[in-house]
């Protein structure tokens, strides 16, 4: 069993994605039980909640140890982690700011899994936005992409503007209004018939940019279901994007300078369930 309180108004699902991991993976299965009580009350649907609600899960044993990360690396100014698909980045820091005092630095996609940076101290966590403000922290990540790319290495720009009220991104060729300028370098690693394994290095940091811009570029990234092909995620069975935060690096950070040049490499790597 474990409870929250609500701190803001929203629906009971938005909150548990944000709140509580493993309650966000059996959410489904607690909703049918009636295994959510929100003032007392069992519900069996998506409510809304309003601030102060007290909400509590009865998850099994085994749906409460079930992992949602793992630790790469921790000491007095940070906590590094290896994100598992399907969590909330929200629903990380929750948990690790009860545990360990974290700090929210930088977010991944819920269904991106990978490396993902918190900071411990007030001062880590200054120089660590401003590092990810300024570019210098380098994000790699590796993907599979459907579609034979015409172009197998390229540093591709566009624009990007983003749409918060919808949740989705348009990408453009040219400037456009409202629209950011993106940049987004790209190798095919590997090719396989309808779809490559692409490894994928950020040089600006935009919503969703590496989804979508991939997808303008003809080459959306496989299980994505916003940007993606969805004949052929249906064809191979893909429901989440094939996206990892591989690896995290600094450079030119001052009080966390013992840090810089030291990479954080994710133990997940990118491949089509078939591949297990």
């Amino acid at each position: 069993m474990r409870k929250f309180i609500a701190q803001k108004a929203q629906k009971l699902r938005d909150f548990t994605d944000e709140t509580y991991a493993q309650g966000s993976f059996a959410f489904a299965r607690l909703l049918r039980a009636r295994d959510i009580r929100v003032n007392g009350e069992r519900v069996g649907e998506n409510i809304m909640l309003r601030e102060g609600d007290e909400v509590v899960y009865f998850t099994t044993r085994k749906e409460e140890t079930r992992a949602f990360y793992r630790e790469i690396y921790r000491d007095e100014n940070i906590f590094v982690a290896d994100k598992l698909s399907g969590v909330n980045s929200e629903a990380l820091f929750f948990y690790l700011q009860e545990k360990f005092d974290a700090k929210f630095v930088h977010r991944l996609d819920r269904n991106t899994c990978g490396v993902i940076v918190f900071a411990r101290t007030s001062a880590a966590e200054e120089e660590l936005r401003k590092a990810f403000r300024e570019r210098r922290a380098e994000k790699k990540y590796e993907a599979i992409c459907f579609h034979a790319f015409r172009v197998p290495e390229a540093v591709a720009e566009a624009y990007l503007r983003k749409d918060g009220q919808n949740a989705r991104v348009t990408v453009f060729a040219r400037p456009h209004p409202g629209a950011e300028k993106i940049v987004t370098e790209y190798c095919v690693r590997h090719s396989y018939g309808e779809y490559s394994l692409v490894d994928i290095r950020l040089h600006s940091g935009k919503t969703h940019q590496i989804r979508a811009h991939l997808s303008f570029l003809g080459n959306p990234v496989a299980g994505d279901e916003k940007y993606g092909d969805e004949t052929l995620n249906k064809k191979y069975r893909v429901r989440r994007q094939i996206l990892v935060a591989k690896s995290l690096s600094f450079g030119g950070l001052q009080e966390l300078s013992y840090l810089n040049g030291k990479t954080f490499t994710s133990s997940f790597s990118a491949h089509m369930p078939s591949d297990v």
